[in-house]
Formats: structure tokens, sequence, C-alpha cells
């Protein structure tokens, strides 16, 4: 049975998503808390391990890497349960996030350097 190394476990993803039209994801501290605690809840259940992640207001960056559950699996979860919060503490409706999430794989030790010290100075950047 041929795998897709994208759906294998124990893969290093650089995922990325952003908010539809370039709005805000994160308006303020419940918000953020929220992401986290089902990021948080995520790794508890050891679906997948996260080793960075930062929040801007329109967006979002995670290094991570999958365990016992495919990568999609993981985000629908995370993104559907974090959006339909959202729109309850907002009182809005329709679609949060812009298209899917992205997800690079990292393979290289170089780029996962980069990309951790990357994550972790994105919000100073912006």
């Amino acid at each position: 049975m041929l795998v897709c190394l994208r759906q294998a476990p124990g893969v290093l993803h650089h995922v990325m998503g952003r908010g539809i039209e370039g709005r805000k994801i994160f308006v303020n501290k419940k918000d953020r808390i929220d992401f986290i605690a089902r990021l948080k809840h995520l790794a508890e259940d050891q679906s997948m391990a996260i080793y960075a992640w930062s929040l801007l207001d329109n967006h979002f960056h995670l290094l991570c890497k999958t365990n016992k559950r495919p990568l999609s699996t993981s985000m629908r979860k995370l993104l559907t349960g974090y959006a339909v919060n959202f729109n309850k503490r907002h009182r809005r409706h329709g679609y949060l996030f812009q298209n899917r999430y992205k997800s690079i794989i990292c393979q290289e030790d170089a780029y996962l350097l980069e990309l951790v010290r990357s994550i972790h100075l994105h919000p100073v950047k912006y």
C-alpha cells in the first residue's frame, strides 16, 4: 500500500492559515486563548507535536509533526472548531479562513532551523 508522504505519520509540516480577504482571525485575547487551547488539545491527545507557532492578527504559522492522525484531520478539527467559536463570540456568520490551510513539508535541517527562527520572530516583524 502506497501512503502519501503528506499524510504519513512523523512528517514535519509548516502550516499557514489566513483570514478570508485578509480579515482578522484573532481580534482579542479570548480568540488567541481559544486557538492555543485547541492546539494544546491536539498535542495532548497525541494527534501532533507542536514545535513552534505564531498568531498574527490575520494569519497563523505552525510547525508541527503528525503522529497518529493525518494532518488534514487535525487541521479540520482545529480550524472548524475555532471558526465556529469565533463566529459565536463575534456574532458573525460565514467563512473565517481564506481557502484551505497551506502546508509545506520540512525535510532539510537548514530549512527547519530557519523556519523555527522565522516563526518565532514573525510577530516582531509585523
